[in-house]
């Protein structure tokens, strides 16, 4: 487990643009109970979720059409959280960092780790964009 201090900036970057953080295996059952289209973001403190995850995703809710429910939770802090989200996520394999998107509580679109290391936060962005497009 990561000491909340270390973490802190990281869950702000998404925090500050409208991401709820969710701490607990219920708090994410309800979010993606919700209604709608929610984006799921698991974030992490490696190198590719601070280049690219988490600027990525911030980027492609300045669009126009975007998910409901903004939620974030964080590997190696919100243990819970992170499993619980992760169940909703199969039959992707765990990874952090990764995002999802959720339509009704159906998982409808899906970057692992290795669709997100290596490649700049426009093209996650954009990926992220299409998708809204799509399914919001």
């Amino acid at each position: 487990m990561y000491p909340a201090e270390l973490v802190k900036p990281m869950r702000e970057d998404l925090t500050k643009v409208g991401f709820e953080e969710l701490h607990t295996a219920e708090a994410v059952d309800a979010a993606i109970a919700k209604e709608g289209t929610t984006l799921v973001v698991v974030n992490s403190v490696c190198g590719c979720a601070a280049a690219n995850a988490r600027p990525g995703a911030s980027m492609s809710i300045q669009n126009d059409k975007k998910p409901d429910h903004l939620v974030t939770v964080f590997a190696g802090v919100d243990k819970e959280a992170v499993d619980a989200a992760r169940g909703y996520m199969i039959p992707f394999p765990p990874s952090s960092p990764c995002i999802a998107l959720f339509k009704d509580g159906e998982l409808v679109h899906m970057l692992e780790r290795h669709h997100i290391e290596g490649r700049p936060a426009e093209m996650i962005a954009d990926n992220l964009k299409d998708a809204f497009n799509q399914v919001c």
